[in-house]
């Protein structure tokens, strides 16, 4: 429905993921609910998730183990109550989605559980190697089927509307929804609602080599830092240690569960197999401990790549455990049954954002966040595999949940100005968008990447302080496209990841730099306040 206010819904989602979804269908049941997507529905990161979903299954496994191999891998900065509230919430959201229709692949009577690295027993619910996108097709459809919920893709969110945004202006802080402009009309549209929950998913895209899909500009992060919400823990950049290197085909991940299940990495020049040396786990150590193993052999080396081989294991088991990579790869010219696969480190996925409590309220009131966007306290330094989607499931419905309980204390939405672009003009000048998206990727991936130092941090921060005078002056002259306010996003988002490393004065989890080499005593959160 259509209020005078522009679109008007009891509560608005940003992003269409597993958190987003998870969200709208636990609250669909009461009220009117509205989706945005920034391009097709299915375009997030959930569809890209190829590992699977952690949950405490086989017998001998506990909470406890689990909850202990994250804080392990968090390098203990993980916030021990959010841990458990997450891992404890897991089974019952696994038996959701198997209602849903989510078609995990079996074993006997039970389902399969595969292994990755940092877990201490095989806990991963999967779907072969496409778990997420058989997710996404469940949540959405059961999405599409209900009549309360409103979905609209090709909506790019340019600014939380709050307070300030209200017709008598105000200082309260308050959320009453979004700026969004239409990708096909060009139009600025307002959609308010009583509560507003964020599932923008991470910043993948601040860096040259990510597996994160092409929209994942931290546009949640950067909209809620803007509006005067805290940021937490962007130092902390998961890089996969295995995407496919290839200059056609870009973000090709190649899952963890290859290394699970015998994978190994070694020099393509000498054929040597370098992580037995450097770490008793050998490739099923941690994923920073592996991609800096890479990263270094490559600098060393002066390569392109590095091999992940799982060739010795017998063709049919290959083919059988991994029948889309395989499918993929054959496509390229590969055949991993019998040949090596190039392999290089690439971003991943964001452990800090947005802050939020265990209920996904931000500090603002009225504005939520779940997901990828946001640091709840669960993955500390360095996030566990397979806990990324989990998180989503359980902070998705706890925000719902608090949404509902919360109802009558949550105040109906003002009269909230519409978009003004009357001193604006059309750009000219698109070329200034892709010169300094590129140059922002290089300089991150150069300088703020895998292996940090105080002076590289430096210089970038330099040249994100010249760009930011650049893309403020160029966004206040002409007319809002869904490129500039994705660059403007990405800057923003590349400002906190240099200021939270810069401020780091040690090395933890996914933050190594040379300068700070040890690891204080005490773990302590970076936590920026606009």
């Amino acid at each position: 429905m259509v209020s005078g206010n522009g679109h008007d819904a009891d509560v608005l989602i940003v992003g269409s993921g597993a958190a987003g979804l998870t969200a709208a269908l636990n609250l669909a049941e009461r009220f009117q609910v509205t989706v945005l997507a920034k391009g097709a529905l299915n375009e997030g990161s959930t569809a890209w998730a190829q590992g699977g979903i952690a949950a405490v299954l086989e017998p001998g496994d506990t909470f406890d183990n689990h909850v202990e191999d994250t804080m392990v891998a968090g390098a203990g900065l993980n916030d021990r109550d959010i841990v458990e509230f997450v891992v404890e919430g897991a089974p019952a959201a696994i038996e959701r989605l198997v209602k849903l229709g989510v078609p995990f692949a079996q074993e006997g009577n039970a389902l399969h559980l595969t292994r990755e690295g940092g877990h201490s027993h095989r806990r991963i619910v999967h779907v072969d190697d496409a778990t997420g996108w058989a997710v996404q097709e469940a949540l959405q459809k059961a999405a599409e089927a209900h009549p309360n919920i409103t979905l609209v893709p090709d909506q790019v969110a340019i600014d939380l509307a709050t307070s300030r945004h209200e017709e008598r202006y105000s200082g309260a802080g308050n959320v009453w929804g979004v700026y969004a402009v239409d990708k096909h009309s060009g139009r600025v549209a307002l959609y308010t609602a009583r509560a507003t929950i964020l599932a923008t998913g991470g910043a993948g895209r601040t860096y040259l080599f990510s597996t994160a899909p092409r929209g994942a500009t931290g546009d949640g992060i950067a909209m809620a830092w803007r509006a005067g919400a805290r940021v937490s823990n962007m130092e902390f950049m998961q890089f996969h240690p295995t995407c496919l290197y290839n200059l056609e085909v870009k973000n090709f991940l190649i899952t963890e569960a290859v290394r699970g299940e015998g994978g190994q990495l070694k020099n393509p020049n000498t054929g040597h197999r370098f992580m037995p040396d450097l770490d008793p786990r050998a490739e099923l150590a941690p994923r920073d401990v592996v991609a800096r193993a890479i990263d270094a052999e490559i600098k060393r080396y002066g390569l392109d790549y590095v091999h992940l081989d799982i060739s010795h294991q017998p063709a049919d088991f290959v083919r059988h455990h991994f029948p889309n990579i395989h499918e993929k790869l054959l496509g390229l010219g590969i055949d991993m049954t019998t040949q090596p696969i190039p392999v290089v480190p690439a971003q991943h996925y964001t452990c800090g954002g947005i802050v939020v409590d265990r209920d996904g309220r931000t500090d603002l009131p009225g504005l939520y966040a779940a997901g990828e966007c946001t640091q709840s306290g669960l993955h500390g330094a360095n996030r566990l595999a397979s806990n990324s989607l989990l998180e989503c499931f359980v902070f998705g419905e706890a925000a719902a949940n608090h949404i509902a309980a919360r109802w009558d204390d949550l105040p109906p939405v003002p009269a909230i100005r519409a978009w003004d672009e009357s001193r604006v003009t059309d750009s000219d000048e698109e070329v200034v968008i892709k010169q300094t998206w590129t140059e922002i990727r290089r300089f991150m991936w150069n300088y703020v990447g895998i292996v940090r130092t105080t002076k590289r941090l430096e210089r970038a921060q330099h040249r994100i302080q010249l760009l930011t005078r650049e893309v403020e002056e160029y966004y206040g002259h002409f007319r809002v496209t869904p490129d500039l306010i994705e660059l403007r996003n990405l800057l923003q988002t590349a400002e906190l990841i240099v200021r939270s490393a810069l401020h780091r004065h040690e090395s933890r989890g996914l933050h190594y730099t040379l300068d700070y080499p040890e690891t204080d005593a005490v773990p302590v959160d970076t936590v920026l306040v606009p």
